[in-house]
């Protein structure tokens, strides 16, 4: 389905009758990422999932840096959704889900953080992979052109493959369907020959956030409940994260383990179990 939100933005409806549920995808991902779990979400709520700018479907051409799609997000929640929304978040997805219920918090009702990309002072463990992926993609002007080559070469099945590969703890878990979907959007987005592009701009723009002061207050002005959900094999956040913010914030953690980063695509039924329990405690409060 589209929307006109300043241009043609791409999402999933999962249906549903409830209140609204949105799904947001994280930094080189899309509304598939939900695929095996919205319709799960879609028991007690109407769930939805935006491509953000210059991801999925949504057509590459406008910024795709953090600012661009806070406000997609606001425009989406405003004009498709409804609000007040519970926000169900994954890495990068997870920042903009804060960032908007610290700023707006008439439009949210809850959210779900899924490995969420959160400023945090830590130690990170040294892994080649992820330092070489983000090396690349912070370099302007290269990076976009070295991935998008490399891309080409590898074709969408490969890059698939490694995606799942670095996200997930045991990519194998991950549904044939699933991959099969993934693979046929991203041999879509090889022949826009612009994703690369977007997700270096996206990338950097997520990185210099993450290194800001102030996290303190923007997480104390979130009025929502909150729930993180973290897989403890996560290689490019890791689950320590999670820990501290909700030792410092209150927040509710659970821990999933021997899962990555996509707990929502590796670990469905688990995630949801937890998800929908902690949904479900949420509606019983506010009824």
């Amino acid at each position: 389905m589209r929307a006109d939100l300043e241009g043609p933005v791409h999402y999933l409806d999962f249906g549903g009758d409830g209140p609204p549920l949105v799904c947001v995808h994280g930094l080189a991902g899309s509304a598939l990422n939900w695929m095996a779990v919205g319709p799960g979400l879609a028991e007690r709520h109407r769930v939805l999932a935006p491509d953000l700018l210059g991801f999925g479907r949504t057509p590459i051409g406008r910024g795709s840096r953090l600012a661009d799609n806070q406000r997609l997000l606001d425009r989406f929640l405003r004009e498709v959704a409804g609000t007040p929304a519970v926000l169900v978040a994954n890495s990068m997805g997870g920042l903009l889900a804060v960032r908007q219920a610290a700023r707006h918090p008439e439009t949210v009702a809850g959210l779900v953080l899924v490995d969420p990309a959160l400023p945090w002072r830590g130690r990170r463990p040294r892994d080649l992979q992820v330092f070489a992926l983000f090396a690349a993609l912070l370099t302007p002007g290269l990076g976009d052109g070295l991935l998008s080559g490399r891309a080409r070469r590898w074709g969408a099945e490969r890059v698939v493959a490694t995606a799942f590969a670095l996200c997930c703890a045991d990519p194998a878990r991950v549904s044939p369907d699933v991959v099969r979907a993934h693979v046929d959007l991203e041999a879509e987005r090889l022949s826009a020959r612009a994703g690369e592009r977007a997700l270096a701009k996206a990338a950097r723009s997520l990185v210099w956030a993450l290194r800001r002061r102030g996290y303190a207050d923007l997480y104390r002005a979130v009025r929502a409940p909150v729930l993180l959900v973290h897989g403890d094999s996560d290689r490019l956040v890791p689950v320590g994260f999670s820990r501290a913010i909700a030792a410092h914030t209150g927040w509710q953690l659970e821990e999933l383990p021997g899962v990555g980063r996509v707990p929502m695509l590796e670990a469905p039924e688990r995630f949801l179990d937890v998800t929908r329990r902690w949904l479900r405690r949420q509606q019983l409060a506010a009824a």
